[in-house]
């Protein structure tokens, strides 16, 4: 299990390094989108973290869309 969790945390820590590194955040909540994708394919349970993130982009394209 401690393998699998390590696995978890580098997958996480590449994508939020790949996240970082994108210079228009819609390609960045694409990311985050595919990540999510392909755990749900896999059958895997989608990380907490992972949804966080997610949530945290749409809140903040909806807040910049109204102007705020």
């Amino acid at each position: 299990m401690a393998r699998k969790t390590e696995k978890l945390y580098e997958d996480f820590s590449s994508l939020m390094t790949e996240i970082e590194a994108q210079d228009d955040p819609r390609d960045a909540f694409a990311l985050v989108q595919d990540r999510i994708q392909e755990y749900r394919l896999a059958g895997w349970a989608v990380p907490e973290d992972l949804v966080r993130v997610e949530h945290t982009m749409m809140t903040d394209f909806m807040a910049e869309s109204q102007g705020r």
